[in-house]
């Protein structure tokens, strides 16, 4: 019997300050209804002075430990998958398994921008598969509002901070991971990048001065490669899973545009109730926004056991990434978490009654 990887738990962490559309247009051309119409963000959240990329990811992970009911000390791998890491070196994965207390745990970053969780959860579900480990805890996360030119409008109104985390646990029960579609295409590198920091062009007074460590991005075309790419990738993640779209109960797509969500759901023709949305708050967290998106669609009560789920992004690279898994855990047990974000304070039954 083939061993599956089940998500057994779940957790988030958005920073506590609110940036909303009002406020950045104190700091650029901008409108609380140009943003919105052009993007479907009201607000997102950005991290304080002394929080990290390791301080929100550990926030994240506790709660995903709480849920499934797993010590940290049996966690046999951290995937933290990430653009804005702490460090060059060392990997922030470490740095988590670290203050996490996983002391026999391996740890890696994994950068595929946007698309970074579902390469993690790619990842972390071959290892259980290939038996090499049982408990793997994936993590998407950023901290973009570091690496945002605020005198730019095309990308100051997008992006914002936040963390979301899974753990994938070995079973040999049905369910789980069902399918995966992962996709890369180098010649689009430009469309979305950082141009500072790494070996083409070191870290510098000039290339401070001239703001080559901030995002930039070439709005228009990114728009349309992602609006076809990512219907794509979640039409093969389907297939690769033996199933037909009408067999998905919910579909969590990346927060990055709700012009984009609409255009992909259009395509594939699916209802509004099957389409999972929370961009309004959060803008475009990279990494953290299909994990944030899962955590709040559970707590919302839009998805059961036994339910079917496609998640996808498209991010820089330009990269893609989908997968298909069959939700088996209780959602009650959400409250088990010790962060209220992930609770979002909606219970269902009561805790006590959750089954530890």
């Amino acid at each position: 019997m083939s061993t599956n990887a089940l998500i057994t738990g779940w957790g988030m962490y958005a920073p506590e300050h609110v940036m909303t559309n009002d406020d950045l247009s104190k700091l650029v051309d901008t409108s609380d209804e140009w943003i919105v119409t052009r993007t479907g963000i009201r607000e997102r959240r950005i991290a304080a002075d002394d929080e990290t990329t390791t301080s929100m990811s550990v926030i994240a992970a506790r709660d995903a430990l709480a849920v499934a009911g797993v010590d940290a000390s049996e966690l046999d791998l951290v995937i933290v998958a990430t653009c804005t890491p702490d460090y060059p070196l060392p990997a922030s994965g470490v740095l988590v398994a670290n203050a996490l207390g996983a002391t026999h745990a391996a740890g890696f970053d994994l950068l595929a921008a946007c698309s970074g969780f579902l390469y993690g959860m790619a990842t972390g579900a071959s290892f259980i598969r290939s038996g090499m480990y049982r408990q793997v805890m994936v993590i998407g996360v950023e901290i973009l509002s570091r690496f945002i030119d605020w005198t730019d409008r095309g990308t100051c109104v997008i992006f914002g901070d936040g963390a979301g985390a899974v753990l994938l646990s070995a079973s040999d029960q049905p369910g789980g991971m069902l399918g995966f579609e992962l996709f890369a295409d180098g010649t689009g590198y430009e469309g979305i990048i950082v141009r500072g920091g790494g070996s083409v062009c070191p870290p510098s007074a000039r290339s401070v001065a001239d703001r080559l460590h901030t995002i930039k991005m070439a709005g228009s075309e990114v728009y349309r490669y992602a609006t076809r790419q990512m219907a794509e990738s979640a039409v093969a993640a389907v297939k690769a899973s033996g199933l037909e779209v009408s067999d998905i109960d919910q579909f969590v797509f990346h927060q990055a545009n709700l012009r984009i969500i609409k255009s992909v759901r259009e395509q594939l023709g699916l209802p509004e109730d099957k389409v999972f949305v929370n961009i309004e708050k959060y803008g475009n967290t990279s990494a953290a926004s299909v994990p944030m998106a899962l955590v709040e669609a559970v707590a919302a009560g839009r998805i059961k056991e036994g339910d079917r789920i496609l998640m996808c992004a498209f991010g820089a690279g330009y990269t893609a990434g989908a997968a298909v898994v069959e939700w088996t855990a209780d959602p009650a047990r959400a409250f088990l978490a010790p962060g209220s974000q992930t609770r979002l304070g909606q219970p269902q039954r009561q805790p006590e009654l959750v089954g530890a």
